[in-house]
């Protein structure tokens, strides 16, 4: 089994000054095998500490990410047999997860699972068994 770690938005240093310690604690290495991340990293400190935990790290490019960073809009990897799409989501029209637009975009990126950041907060749906 493999232990995927999710999150996004972490906006540090505009809208927090860092990772929560009690969070931080469980973030060890050798316990997560990937991070998948929506996106509004903006911060070198966090990526490095991200990396320092898993060298297996995946980041889409949200709206305040440094596009010197070069972030892909979207990324596709396969899971266990899933095929899953990572993107920030801050360009979709309606925006802040709405659930048709959500299903399209993964019908269009041909994924099993989408995750996508922008919202700040924590949703799931099931569309299409």
């Amino acid at each position: 089994m493999t232990l995927v770690l999710v999150l996004g938005d972490i906006h540090i240093p505009q809208r927090a000054a860092d990772i929560p310690a009690k969070f931080r604690k469980l973030l060890v290495p050798g316990k997560i095998d990937k991070i998948l991340c929506t996106g509004n990293l903006t911060d070198r400190a966090t990526l490095e500490y991200l990396r320092s935990i898993t060298p297996e790290l995946y980041i889409v490019r949200g709206e305040f990410d440094d596009k010197a960073q070069n972030y892909p809009v979207s990324h596709r990897l396969m899971e266990e047999g899933l095929c899953v799409g990572l993107i920030n989501g801050h360009y979709m029209v309606p925006a802040h997860g709405d659930v048709d637009t959500l299903a399209a975009t993964a019908r269009q990126m041909d994924v099993d699972v989408l995750v996508t950041g922008s919202t700040h907060r924590f949703e799931a749906y099931e569309e299409q068994g």
